[in-house]
């Protein structure tokens, strides 16, 4: 079973927004791998303890940390909460075995009528089906085996309508050498609704939180981030990055 823990950065508004762009990264494990890398993350907080003073209980909220309110963690320098989301990005990229699916909306000329959140969403699932279906995900698993999605708190009843609709009619146009039309390409190897989780409850989202901010921030830098060279951390993840999900992205990155 592959797991795939996903997190967003930007909102999926077109009117109004105050974002360019909408970010999704799926952080995929296989079952067998989960503990390990669970405990490596459990160190990788005990030495940001030590070092920074962050308790294991508190949340990597990147957003929060650099650009929004960061709460309690006020009490660590700005400079040092850069250092730690660094740090974050280095420990994710040495992860046995992961892999991370991103996608990005550039909201900037879609219409009125274009859906981000299913747009995004379906684009970020179908890649996720596809790579177990050729078994291009590393580590034990096989063609045979199951995915199943584990989010942050989004538009919950939204999403399940999305993937249960998927299983039952999922149009995919054909790429341009087979001609035009498309094909029912149906989900088969997604279990269950997805299984929601709030991101100060586990690591492993806040990992994906980790990876979608730094790619928004690559994408359209705040002027911190470009003042302190952070809008160059997402080139950190690129070990663990899914190069598979799109052939015309150097990165992987599937662009809408």
């Amino acid at each position: 079973m592959y797991l795939m823990f996903v997190d967003e950065s930007g909102d999926t508004g077109l009117t109004g927004s105050p974002t360019g762009c909408f970010v999704l990264s799926g952080l995929v494990i296989h079952e067998s791998r989960w503990q390990d890398c669970l405990e490596r993350l459990i160190r990788f907080r005990r030495r940001m303890r030590h070092a920074f003073g962050l308790k294991l209980r508190e949340e990597i909220h990147s957003r929060h940390m650099i650009t929004g309110r960061p709460g309690e963690l006020v009490r660590i320098p700005k400079n040092d909460r850069l250092s730690i989301i660094r740090f974050h990005a280095r420990e994710i990229a040495g992860l046995p075995d992961v892999r991370i699916i991103n996608v990005v909306v550039d909201k900037t000329n879609k219409p009125q009528t274009y859906d981000v959140f299913e747009w995004a969403w379906g684009a970020l699932i179908q890649r996720f089906e596809n790579t177990i279906r050729a078994d291009n995900f590393p580590g034990p698993g096989g063609s045979e085996d199951r995915g199943i999605l584990i989010p942050d708190r989004t538009d919950e009843a939204k999403l399940s309508r999305l993937m249960r609709r998927m299983r039952r009619h999922n149009p995919i146009p054909n790429q341009p050498q087979f001609g035009s039309g498309y094909r029912d390409l149906l989900l088969t190897r997604m279990v269950e609704d997805p299984s929601f989780r709030e991101s100060h409850r586990s690591y492993f989202i806040q990992a994906a939180d980790t990876a979608a901010f730094l790619l928004y921030q690559r994408e359209q830098p705040c002027s911190y981030f470009q003042r302190k060279g952070g809008h160059n951390y997402f080139s950190v993840l690129r070990p663990v990055l899914l190069l598979e999900a799109s052939s015309c992205d150097p990165d992987g990155v599937v662009r809408l």
